[in-house]
């Protein structure tokens, strides 16, 4: 890992960066991934987290199945999610046109981005979620519950906060992970450019040199970003 980071980041040198750092092309693929990685991540702990403490909890008839498929993305190869989203939501598919008479447009949209980074990165927040659930005694929300507490009232009182150090973990290795899409997100929208089909796009029009500035940018952004989350751990 150190060798080809190295490699890319010495062969961009801090000239290749700082120019970099000045293109408003680059900047804005910077945002664009960091709000889109941002959405997609809000989205998932709004769903994810209710899923996560059911897995964690509730013996699920079809529980297998349903941690199978939350985790199939993982495995799956991501342009094959790309298609899939594709088929589904494309202006012809009957889900597209029910969208679009609504004027909602996912292809090519900072929409289709957030979904494809939600579909290839929320198993991380949702299987995360449900080991930090998990580890919380479930005999304390029966306590609240004889206190007063309603079900819903319980977990999010007693074992929300108990596992919120997991929580923030596992929604920052999602959003992590949702800045590094690309398998996906080039073929739901490569228009407007998030930093890796950038990156990309420049490879493929301009040649590798002039690539490389963009990817160490895209380094550099995601080594600074761990270590601001590594360093606030209290």
């Amino acid at each position: 890992l150190v060798l080809p980071i190295g490699t890319l980041l010495a062969a961009s040198g801090a000239r290749g960066v700082l120019a970099a750092l000045g293109d408003g092309a680059v900047l804005g693929a910077l945002a664009l991934t960091a709000a889109c990685a941002a959405a997609a991540t809000a989205l998932a702990v709004a769903g994810g987290t209710p899923l996560a403490w059911a897995l964690a909890r509730r013996r699920l008839r079809g529980g297998t199945l349903l941690e199978a498929a939350i985790e199939l993305p993982l495995v799956v190869p991501h342009p094959v999610i790309g298609m899939a989203l594709l088929v589904a939501l494309a202006p012809q598919a009957p889900a597209g046109r029910a969208l679009g008479t609504l004027g909602v447009q996912v292809v090519g949209t900072p929409l289709g981005i957030v979904l494809a980074m939600l579909v290839v990165s929320a198993p991380l927040y949702v299987m995360g979620a449900r080991e930090a659930i998990a580890r919380v005694d479930a005999r304390l929300e029966g306590v609240a519950r004889t206190l007063g507490d309603d079900a819903w009232r319980a977990v999010r009182r007693v074992t929300l906060p108990q596992a919120r150090r997991g929580l923030v973990a596992s929604a920052v290795a999602m959003w992590a992970r949702a800045t590094s899409e690309f398998g996906a997100i080039v073929l739901v929208a490569y228009h407007p450019k998030v930093t890796s089909v950038l990156a990309y796009d420049r490879y493929t029009t301009y040649g590798l040199q002039q690539a490389l500035p963009v990817a160490a940018v895209l380094v550099l952004a995601a080594f600074a970003v761990l270590v601001l989350v590594r360093s606030a751990r209290p």
